[in-house]
């Protein structure tokens, strides 16, 4: 089956296709076929574009989606309290349902904001049926996902077993594949680092982790002096890290994620944007959880922006939507797939309202999507080729029942754990130098 996308303005983000003012792009099966100023296809299916910015979908390669329930509920936390709410009290009362109904509205919520592709960083493991129906709601819904399921925090450990059982579902096949999230060396030891990467590269799947360091705390330094940088693995937030590791990570090919709004809310240190592009990697950009943040990359991308223009002056508009698309898709291993309006390439696109009262006129698409774009200018959404979302609308999705299933949820745990929702919440951390992300030991303050 074909379809037009016609008379839409093109960001294709590839330097060879270029932008075009006024343009087509034909999709096949599925795969971008053909982009151009016209395209004569008659036997395809036509949406029409005009009006509209015809860009690649976004790429967050990194978010905690299993949270989604208690959205906002840490807007004024610090890290600290953020690990003591979500790891210490909520996460205990978790059923799978509760994984099931987090998993898929969070992977809507990105899909409606134009996040294409996502990796959904898991940690609320408590039983195979949790990650069974993580998996499921990724699944269900209708986007290119990454099943990251995260070492420790609960998982049976050696995880080597949890990971195999998993992996012979996601084969690889299909729009939901795997990762697997590594402890690092602050959370274990360097023997268990190595059997984890070993693991992985047995089973083909590239791996993610949380950083960071404070001067005298060098972890990818470590990891370097044992021989453990990949090019398959994605460093998440790297917040005071030296130039010098950021230049050992560039010479490995690794990755660098970067939240800076979670970054800057709960005092991690300013984001690395700036010194991960001077040390010779690609920056990427990631949500990371909304119980803190808004879940778009829009506002994303307007953060690390507007910082490190404060900080240097430095970044152009383009960098950071190439941060958000192509080179996230790359950091996920899919560069081949998507990331880009590139012939051959999956059709993962995204048309954005031009004539929203709140971007009109649209004089530079890039800068207006970066300085001026929000998730309500996003109109139609297409996976693969199908059309996820059209007209503002996300395409055969009871909204009304999945909110009735996920506020259950919420108010069933909050019960069990006996707190309020009523904007008073304050978690009391146990320890001012709890993990990064939670687990034991997992990150240094």
């Amino acid at each position: 089956m074909k379809t037009l996308l016609t008379g839409g303005t093109v960001v294709s983000m590839d330097p060879a296709v270029g932008d075009l003012d006024r343009g087509d792009v034909l999709i096949d099966d599925g795969v971008i076929v053909e982009v151009a100023e016209r395209i004569d296809a008659p036997d395809a299916e036509v949406i029409d574009a005009t009006d509209r910015i015809v860009m690649p979908g976004f790429v967050d390669n990194h978010r905690h989606t299993w949270q989604t329930a208690f959205r906002g509920a840490g807007a004024d936390w610090t890290f600290p309290e953020w690990a003591a709410a979500m790891h210490g009290t909520v996460k205990p009362h978790y059923q799978p349902e509760d994984v099931y109904a987090g998993t898929l509205l969070g992977r809507l919520e990105a899909l409606h904001s134009g996040v294409t592709t996502m990796l959904d960083w898991y940690h609320v493991a408590q039983s195979p049926e949790h990650e069974d129906a993580a998996v499921a709601a990724l699944r269900d819904a209708p986007g290119r996902s990454i099943f990251c399921l995260g070492a420790g925090w609960g998982t049976p450990d050696p995880v080597d077993a949890a990971i195999r059982r998993v992996r012979a579902d996601l084969t690889g096949d299909g729009l939901v594949t795997m990762a697997l999230g590594l402890r690092g060396p602050e959370a274990t030891s360097m023997d268990t680092v190595a059997r984890e990467l070993k693991l992985a590269a047995e089973l083909g799947l590239r791996t993610s982790l949380h950083v960071d360091g404070d001067g005298t705390h060098r972890p990818v330094a470590d990891l370097h002096e044992h021989g453990l940088l990949r090019d398959t693995t994605t460093f998440v937030h790297a917040n005071g890290i030296s130039d010098e590791e950021l230049r050992m990570l560039a010479g490995a090919g690794s990755s660098v994620s970067i939240s800076p709004d979670v970054e800057l809310k709960m005092g991690f240190g300013w984001p690395m944007t700036g010194r991960v592009l001077a040390a010779g990697l690609r920056p990427t950009l990631s949500i990371d959880d909304v119980p803190s943040v808004g879940g778009d990359m829009f506002s994303t991308m307007r953060t690390a922006f507007a910082v490190q223009r404060g900080l240097d002056g430095g970044l152009r508009s383009r960098d950071l939507l190439a941060f958000a698309t192509v080179d996230a898709a790359q950091s996920c291993g899919l560069a081949a797939r998507t990331g880009s309006i590139t012939p051959g390439k999956d059709a993962d696109i995204l048309l954005l309202r031009a004539d929203d009262l709140t971007v009109f006129p649209v004089t530079d698409p890039t800068a207006t999507v970066v300085s001026a774009g929000h998730p309500g200018l996003v109109d139609t959404v297409l996976v693969a080729g199908r059309v996820v979302k059209r007209d503002g609308v996300l395409v055969d999705v009871d909204l009304p029942a999945l909110r009735t299933r996920l506020l259950a949820s919420r108010n069933r745990i909050a019960a069990a754990a006996d707190i309020p929702l009523d904007g008073t919440w304050r978690p009391r951390p146990e320890s001012e130098g709890a993990g990064r992300d939670g687990g034991p030991g997992a990150g240094r303050r």
